[in-house]
């Protein structure tokens, strides 16, 4: 754990990569007051994790027949009892149903026993299945045991009845060293049910937070119901910087009575302030041809390259009442002591505008994380204005005033030629089938793990070659496709065709996985480790940086299990099941896979996520690629 830790540490700081290197040719992005909700930073409940499983980590401990073994129990409240033992060993398990006096091998009693992989792509852990249909609900006794030979950890994984779920988020926004970071839970109904968020369902009797550090300390904190409302708290103060997995686990009863045991895998990247502001006001110049800049005073600290920032600029009325002008935001660069955020003067003339300006809840997030460094609630801006006063009635929103000018000169616009660009998803490699297109190129960066961001400027380079591109992504690369396009100038600007990026199977909204994968890889440290854009709360932080304007370009596909029939379950991968909400295509699930203002092409029943699942591979879907192909800009 402590080499796993030292990468995520490097992940987080980014001083040593190549990638946080590279010059970057930076979008001026701006728009209309009716987009300043959207663009605030996220809210942590709307990124909660609704859990209707629970993962038991597993300590073999020498027992008096001198072999190793764990004894727990489980809370059996669903019609049937499906659990896995994930483990990089050969242990044997016996279950005792409730009242059961004896223990019984779980593979002679279930009636599907069979190993199985967890997990996504290559990131992925060897498993046992264990399924009792009919199960009498209750506490049912397990027994795991190994030889001498077998590791000492593993992990049980049970799912529990989806109508009651464990409704877990990260209550507060703070993400920097040295912060206390606290978390937040309940038992709730099922979303899908159409219940409220947040609403209740059954009782809390007991709530832990296990938190493990970027080190591999591990701390357990006993969470308290302070307001007499079912809503359980606690929290830690973060003493690292670095990814942590915060595990949060409750005990209850169901509005039934009975007992249930779920739990919730957060990621939560911790980081260095590595920017603070040095001045209270902001200044605001005069670039020529109706092209502003606020400048906001910053001190940065030694190899942070950018930073991701957003802010409102509001004036006041021929009445001195105060008025929004339009949000500004993107990368951006510190240089000489400061940051710029572009401003097209016409969004000054079309509000109709007066001094004096202010620069209202702005915020400076690492690029990689969206962690808040620095920020202002109000800054004021001073410096004169070329236009102001008179409504602009006729003013139309152009591409100049959301995205500014494109650099005459970048390396971007150098290439020749125009280009489809197949690109493929998180720890992945080629995935699809190239034969399928025309006039196409493969971009591979095979078993990694990149942030949004990585992920984007390394297609960027890719596709420099090209003087344009459209894109055909799977999966992450869907949502970093889209993080090129809002961001960087590149050849997907210059690109002309129907449909400018198209993605199959993307997790936009992030996936229930990303915890649990973080949680499992911190023991066994297999895999490609932890990717927090992935997760829920890295998701909904990503997204409150992305444009309207921007998810327009994007045409979606989703996929889902083939259903059978009524009397079985339906799933495309029997492991990930136990944690996702149907549908699903065994790693996005559905509703997760929504873009809210791009286009939706529909959903597609009997393919999954990838390969070696129960139903075909979404991206081999020849008659879909045909459209993708012949749709495709480039």
């Amino acid at each position: 754990m402590q080499i796993r830790s030292l990468v995520a540490l490097i992940a987080l700081g980014l001083g040593s990569s190549a990638i946080a290197q590279e010059s970057i040719a930076a979008k001026q992005l701006a728009g209309p007051p009716e987009e300043f909700a959207a663009m605030r930073a996220a809210n942590p409940i709307d990124a909660a994790i609704h859990s209707k499983s629970a993962l038991i980590p597993i300590l073999l401990q020498k027992d008096k027949s001198g072999g190793f073994s764990w004894h727990g129990e489980l809370a059996a409240d669903a019609a049937s009892l499906r659990f896995l033992v994930l483990s990089s060993g050969d242990l044997s398990v016996d279950v005792a149903a409730p009242g059961a006096a004896q223990f019984a091998p779980a593979r002679a009693l279930a009636q599907t026993a069979q190993s199985t992989r967890f997990g996504v792509e290559n990131t992925n852990f060897p498993a046992d299945l264990y399924e009792f249909e009919n199960a009498q609900a209750g506490s049912w006794r397990v027994k795991v045991q190994g030889d001498a030979t077998a590791k000492r950890e593993a992990f049980l994984l049970v799912e529990g009845d989806s109508d009651t779920q464990l409704f877990s988020y990260q209550s507060n926004p703070n993400q920097v060293r040295g912060e206390t970071i606290r978390f937040a839970a309940s038992l709730t109904g099922d979303p899908a049910s159409g219940v409220n968020v947040g609403e209740q369902a059954g009782q809390v009797t007991k709530a832990q937070l296990r938190v493990t550090a970027p080190s591999g300390q591990v701390e357990l904190y006993a969470m308290q119901d302070l307001d007499s409302d079912g809503v359980f708290e606690s929290g830690f103060v973060a003493s690292e910087a670095g990814l942590y997995q915060a595990q949060v686990s409750v005990e209850g009863r169901n509005v039934d009575g009975e007992a249930v045991l779920r739990s919730a895998e957060h990621v939560v990247p911790v980081m260095d302030r590595q920017v603070t502001l040095t001045q209270s006001n902001a200044t605001l110049l005069n670039k020529g041809a109706d092209r502003l800049a606020i400048s906001v005073a910053v001190q940065a600290v030694n190899g942070a390259t950018h930073f991701r920032a957003f802010g409102e600029v509001w004036g006041v009325d021929a009445d001195g009442q105060d008025m929004p002008v339009a949000w500004v935001g993107g990368m951006v660069e510190p240089k000489n002591g400061a940051i710029e955020l572009g401003l097209d003067a016409r969004w000054i003339q079309r509000a109709g505008a007066n001094a004096p300006f202010e620069l209202r809840h702005l915020r400076i997030e690492d690029p990689n994380y969206y962690v808040t460094m620095a920020g202002s609630a109000e800054l004021p801006i001073s410096g004169a204005l070329p236009v102001s006063g008179k409504k602009g009635l006729n003013i139309a929103i152009d591409d100049a005033m959301r995205m500014g000018v494109a650099p005459r000169n970048s390396s971007a616009a150098k290439g020749v030629g125009r280009r489809l660009l197949l690109v493929h998803g998180y720890c992945s490699g080629g995935v699809w089938p190239a034969s399928q297109f025309s006039n196409a190129s493969t971009f591979l960066d095979a078993n990694q793990n990149r942030t949004h961001d990585q992920f984007a400027r390394l297609i960027n380079t890719f596709g420099s070659t090209w003087n344009s591109f459209g894109i055909v992504a799977h999966s992450q690369g869907g949502p970093a496709s889209l993080h090129l396009y809002t961001y960087y100038w590149s050849g997907l600007d210059r690109a002309t065709g129907a449909r400018l990026i198209q993605s199959v199977g993307s997790p936009y909204q992030g996936t229930n996985l990303a915890g649990i994968l973080a949680t499992l890889g911190g023991w066994f440290g297999v895999g490609c480790s932890t990717n927090n854009d992935l997760s829920y709360s890295g998701a909904s932080a990503w997204l409150a940086g992305i444009p309207t304007s921007s998810r327009a370009k994007v045409n979606y596909y989703t996929t889902s299990f083939r259903t059978t029939n009524w009397w079985t379950n339906d799933f495309c991968n029997f492991a990930t099941d136990l944690v996702l909400s149907d549908p699903e295509d065994g790693t996005t699930e559905q509703a997760k896979g929504q873009l809210s203002g791009a286009i939706n092409r529909g959903n597609t029943t009997g393919q999954c996520h990838t390969s070696g699942m129960r139903d075909p591979a979404q991206f081999l879907d020849a008659s879909r690629n045909s459209v993708l192909n012949s749709n495709a800009a480039r």
